[in-house]
């Protein structure tokens, strides 16, 4: 451990940020954005700097408020040293902390950019357009929620697994199940990877890859961690649904649209078209992936590299179609006097209100409106979207489909990057899962998720080895008055602020 091999004043701010439990082989790629900011504000403080300016993007995303609080102080500290902060965040401790507050808004995208408030957190209690104030000085909160009683259980036994030794863990079916803990403290792992892997293997969708035929003992341990726990109790879940931060794809040609399946409806309806059909054009036409509708310059990127001489290459506009993808012939095609390169430019917002007589399109967009992404627009490149985005639009694409329920889904921190108003959006449409029938698992630090789950399980007692542990599980208002959970006084207090 980091602790172990430097002198204590070399550690202490490692320390005082909860990063102790980190080891120094641990490669610079596995460490959470979190985590690598948190490292960077060490190194600074060490440095004994004054006069900077520090600029610093969400740096609570992934804490447990109880490391918000150590970051709190690190930020003060660099304050205190003659230095100026500038920092965006959601976390409302921090936000309350501030000398001085900016809020743009009042929503997002077309509907956003404007600055609602300019000054001490005092004044913005005076400005009406701004829907955080309504958060800062607890104007608005969550309703508390009488938990709901699981219609059985699941058992997850033989737990090995980084820091998780010999574990085992109940978990209620056809409720909202919070998993909570300090950060390192086996969260991720517990759900995202043990869980997951373990109830896709009993379902029968184990992913099945090649192993090496090395007979090196490291090998062999390595694929004896990895090896799926036991479980039971599984008889009635018909499926699993991870939803996580990840991309939903990894080029431009990805987007909002093709991903929820929007525009196979789309390009079918341009298809449909009496000029369409006159030209003898098929949905294939209006597609930018192939070769036929497509701007053969750019290839249906909207964009082309231009490469500069001792300089990275950057992108600029393809000259050919303006950007629109498509070539003339194709862009010839309206629907409703809109080209189908006006429509992959339209908001989530605007669509809805253009394509009100396609109930399948409209019933996708709106699950987008109802998780906050009506700002986005349907053609946005999936390279430009964050991993709070990219979670969400998971979820809408599979919140639009038929429920069935039975499903187990699983959250890994799904409030990251989010504003308490959109939180307070993403939280009802958990709740309309579970009373679906269907089970939600969530690893979350946030608070407002954490007061409104029906069950909770707390992990820790601390990070790296001294984690692993249950510490606490039960209903909210149980966890809350647990001795030994970091949590606990945290989840006190917020329910102590939230109206019934």
């Amino acid at each position: 451990m980091i602790e172990s091999l430097f002198a204590k004043h070399q550690t202490s701010r490692i320390s005082e940020l909860g990063l102790d439990y980190l080891s120094l082989d641990r490669s610079t790629p596995t460490l959470s954005a979190g985590e690598l900011q948190r490292l960077r504000l060490t190194t600074q403080l060490r440095s004994g700097l004054f006069g900077v300016v520090y600029v610093l993007d969400e740096p609570s995303a992934g804490l447990h408020p109880a490391d918000t609080e150590a970051l709190l102080k690190t930020l003060t500290q660099l304050k205190e040293d003659g230095n100026s902060l500038f920092v965006v965040e959601h976390e409302m401790d921090l936000v309350r902390a501030a000398d001085w507050i900016v809020d743009v808004g009042p929503h997002a995208g077309d509907k956003g950019g404007a600055l609602l408030y300019s000054g001490p957190i005092e004044g913005l209690s005076k400005s009406k357009d701004s829907l955080t104030r309504q958060y800062v000085f607890n104007e608005q909160r969550q309703s508390s929620r009488k938990p709901i009683a699981p219609s059985g259980w699941m058992k997850l036994s033989a737990i090995n697994r980084h820091n998780l030794k010999d574990l085992e863990i109940h978990l209620p079916l056809s409720v909202l199940t919070v998993v909570t803990g300090i950060s390192g403290s086996g969260k991720s792992t517990l759900i995202s990877q043990v869980l997951a892997d373990t109830l896709s293997a009993a379902l029968g969708n184990q992913k099945i890859e090649e192993e090496s035929e090395e007979d090196s003992e490291e090998v062999e341990e390595e694929i004896d961690e990895q090896r799926p726990a036991k479980i039971d109790g599984i008889e009635n879940i018909k499926r699993l649904v991870c939803v996580d931060q990840k991309p939903i794809g990894r080029t431009p040609r990805s987007n909002l649209a093709t991903y929820t399946g929007l525009f196979d409806f789309i390009r079918k309806k341009f298809a449909a078209t009496p000029e369409a059909k006159a030209r003898g054009y098929n949905a294939g036409r209006f597609s930018f992936n192939v070769d036929g509708g497509r701007c053969t310059t750019c290839e249906g990127e909207g964009f082309v590299s231009v490469e500069l001489l001792f300089l990275p290459s950057v992108y600029s506009p393809c000259a050919a179609c303006g950007g629109t993808r498509y070539n003339e012939d194709t862009l010839a095609i309206k629907y409703r006097d809109k080209t189908v390169a006006d429509v992959l430019d339209m908001t989530v917002d605007f669509a809805s209100e253009f394509f009100t007589e396609l109930p399948a399109v409209e019933r996708a967009l709106k699950t987008l409106r109802d998780v906050g992404l009506g700002y986005l627009k349907l053609g946005q490149p999936a390279t430009e979207l964050s991993g709070g985005e990219a979670q969400r639009i998971k979820l809408a694409t599979e919140l639009q489909r038929v429920q069935t329920g039975n499903t187990v889904y699983l959250l890994d921190e799904p409030t990251t990057g989010l504003h308490p108003a959109d939180v307070e959006k993403l939280m009802i449409l958990m709740h309309a899962l579970v009373e679906g029938g269907n089970t939600v698992i969530v690893v979350e630090h946030d608070m407002d998720v954490v007061a409104s789950a029906d069950w909770v399980i707390d992990l820790g007692p601390g990070a790296g080895e001294l984690g692993g542990k249950v510490v606490a599980k039960g209903t909210p208002e149980k966890v809350s008055k647990t001795a030994s959970s970091k949590t606990a006084p945290f989840l006190a207090k917020k329910l102590k602020t939230m109206k019934p």
